[in-house]
């Protein structure tokens, strides 16, 4: 048995005193904050901006309105089919 192998088991396991953490600051002043980048603030000016814009061209509706209530509004049956089978191709995804 070597006894000088003691000392270097001894190393290995002894019991060293284990340093305590230091103590944690205490949060009750601390607040979440969000920051955003200019990427960011520009979509959401962007958002806005579509937001506050209507749905509804007036200009385009007020002079096809205008037509209509006059009788010179006219559509071609051909150009209206064509038109019609182009947004059914293109709901079912076929264009």
């Amino acid at each position: 048995m070597r006894i000088d192998a003691y000392s270097q088991v001894q190393q290995i396991y002894s019991s060293t005193k284990v340093n305590k953490t230091a103590a944690t600051r205490k949060t009750e002043n601390a607040r979440d904050t969000v920051s955003l980048s200019s990427i960011g603030k520009d979509i959401q000016v962007a958002k806005q901006a579509v937001n506050a814009a209507s749905d509804v061209r007036e200009d385009v509706v007020a002079t096809l309105k205008a037509a209509i209530k006059n009788g010179t509004y006219d559509v071609s049956g051909e150009a209206f089919a064509d038109k019609l089978l182009a947004k059914y191709d293109e709901a079912n995804g076929l264009t």
